[in-house]
């Protein structure tokens, strides 16, 4: 049997307003952990994510699904932490050329649960089988909920595709379900 490794990096800068990462990091174990198909997945967290650190849990993890969970700024990036806690964009390129190498790796599956991650997902996609990014703003609650659902399905043996479209079917009722968009490899 193979196990599947999720590696959930966080990262919620000082000077960023405050997300609920925590929670969503709680409630997607806690759905992993009493899941049907338990024993095919583990999860794994690095939290206060700066540049190099996203990288070096990928090389260490070997994960084949990497989940962000934090701030993204559109153009500008996703942001991460600098060493001093501060927000530092990484951009699509640069995002792009880094899982251009871990697609090699096993890398299958990106999720960018962070505002305005659309433009970082189109670029991922290139290298990376699934990669799911967000349109525009995305509340707490609708990323938790997409997420819980999303890990769900995975951890009763779905595929992504119908775990994205039961992620989007959880947030219909906060009216943001049409703000996840799942890309697939060209």
């Amino acid at each position: 049997m193979l196990v599947k490794t999720i590696l959930l990096i966080a990262a919620n800068p000082k000077n960023t307003s405050q997300l609920r990462l925590d929670e969503e990091v709680r409630e997607i174990d806690e759905g992993l952990r009493r899941a049907n198909k338990r024993e095919q997945f583990k999860l794994e967290q690095k939290w206060a994510v700066r540049s190099r650190d996203f990288y070096r849990a990928i090389l260490d993890y070997q994960p084949q699904i990497v989940h962000f969970c934090g701030h993204g700024a559109g153009e500008n990036g996703i942001v991460l932490e600098d060493e001093t806690g501060q927000a530092v964009f990484v951009q699509a390129d640069a995002l792009s050329s880094m899982f251009k190498l871990f697609a090699r790796k096993g890398v299958e599956c990106v999720l960018l649960n962070a505002c305005y991650s659309e433009v970082q997902a189109e670029a991922i996609s290139q290298h990376i089988n699934y990669v799911i990014g967000m349109t525009q703003t995305i509340g707490d609650k609708a990323a938790i909920n997409f997420s819980v659902a999303f890990y769900d399905a995975l951890g009763s043996g779905e595929e992504v595709e119908f775990a994205f479209e039961l992620g989007c079917s959880q947030i219909i009722g906060l009216k943001e379900h049409l703000t996840p968009v799942l890309k697939k490899k060209r």
